[in-house]
């Protein structure tokens, strides 16, 4: 896929792993829609990825907990950007690791729907757009935990599982319309998502997000005969 001037919508865009991938996709000439819910990091995103070399980026407040939101957002990057060529998948959330009994409704609920379900309300929303477009793709950004199975993340794990059974079943169902479905299953990444569910982890040996993102812009950019379903990423 030529990637220059291409539109990207990524989701969790603002922060770790997708603003790099953001930044990544600007030097590549990437026009963007960057989807995140801090106002504040959203703009310096934003900026940088312009600064980058995007020549458009726009940022867009978007929960992904609400489907109402992700309607309207929606139709706000189709009225002011027009059609995406791609939309990349990365918005995640983690709940602390331990037995299912000791994670709360709020909790079990937030997962699922930012992980899994607005995920799959988000891709539902832009795929007729997408079928229209002479090249696109979907690709999602998984986790490890999407093929195996560890203690303590029983929730989470069922998201990044749901999550690999949508994009392989999405691989089937769009074979014939063109538009491309990749799946990226990385090990821990070196970001603040951790941190932000409470949880202590030894970040400094985990994959840097910065290497990640030219893991997506690698599987992006192949020639037409050539596309990546599934990559993993080992420490």
């Amino acid at each position: 896929m030529q990637l220059d001037n291409k539109l990207v919508v990524v989701t969790g865009g603002s922060d770790g792993i997708g603003r790099h991938i953001c930044l990544k996709l600007a030097a590549a000439g990437c026009r963007l829609a960057i989807l995140g819910r801090n106002a504040k990091r959203l703009a310096s995103a934003e900026a940088d990825a312009r600064e980058a070399g995007a020549p458009e980026a726009q940022s867009y407040s978007c929960d992904m907990q609400n489907p109402a939101a992700i309607a309207a957002t929606v139709q706000a990057i189709l009225d002011g950007q027009g059609a995406p060529d791609i939309l990349i998948n990365n918005a995640g959330i983690w709940h602390k690791t331990g037995p299912l009994d000791s994670i709360d409704d709020a909790m079990i609920e937030a997962t699922i729907q930012t992980n899994l379900t607005g995920t799959i309300q988000l891709t539902r929303a832009l795929l007729p757009t997408l079928r229209a477009q002479p090249e696109a793709a979907v690709l999602n950004v998984i986790s490890k935990s999407g093929v195996v199975a560890q203690a303590g993340q029983s929730v989470y794990t069922a998201t990044k599982y749901g999550m690999r059974g949508f994009t392989d079943v999405l691989k089937e169902d769009e074979q014939e319309s063109g538009v491309r479905i990749a799946g990226l299953y990385q090990s821990g990444t070196n970001t603040g998502m951790f941190a932000k569910a409470g949880e202590e982890v030894p970040n400094h040996i985990f994959t840097e997000p910065d290497d990640l993102a030219d893991v997506v812009v690698f599987m992006l950019s192949r020639p037409a005969k050539l596309w990546m379903h599934e990559v993993r990423v080992e420490l």
